[in-house]
């Protein structure tokens, strides 16, 4: 993440509300980011190999993951990015409903960087949403590029 320009988020997300109400949270609190949405592992998949042959400055800063998605689930999808050299590197915060503690387990096993559990209250959502856009877009001081 370097000074001056927006974060770019990765956001895998098969839920449509709970999407909307990531992106929607984090504008309502006017910190400049860019949030970029994928439906599936699959797709996260795709887009993330997408942006290595790019070059670094194409990849997201950080990958909003969930763990029960269509074609690929987000455990997979974090062990193919903790296995791969170019994008091992990239916070991955697992944001899922699952309360499940073999869910919490395994994602730690995969060097997960954060996991959160999505609050069922709408207004715990909301505040959950704009900490961790905060944490990320002012409070986080990542290695120097």
């Amino acid at each position: 993440m370097k000074a001056n320009r927006p974060v770019h988020f990765l956001l895998v997300e098969d839920e449509d509300a709970h999407a909307e109400l990531l992106v929607r949270g984090m504008e309502r609190e006017r910190i400049h980011n860019l949030v970029t949405r994928v439906r599936d592992g699959e797709a996260a998949l795709e887009a993330l190999r997408d942006a290595a042959a790019k070059g670094s400055a194409a990849l997201p800063d950080v990958v909003l993951l969930d763990i029960h998605l269509p074609k690929v689930d987000g455990l997979e999808v974090l062990r193919v990015i903790r296995e791969s050299e170019e994008l091992s590197h990239l916070p991955v915060v697992m944001l899922t409903a699952s309360n499940s503690a073999q869910d919490r387990e395994r994602a730690l096993e995969l060097n997960v960087s954060s996991y959160l559990q999505k609050p069922l209250e709408f207004d715990c959502f909301r505040q959950m949403v704009r900490d961790l856009s905060l944490y990320w877009t002012v409070w986080n001081r990542p290695p120097a590029d």
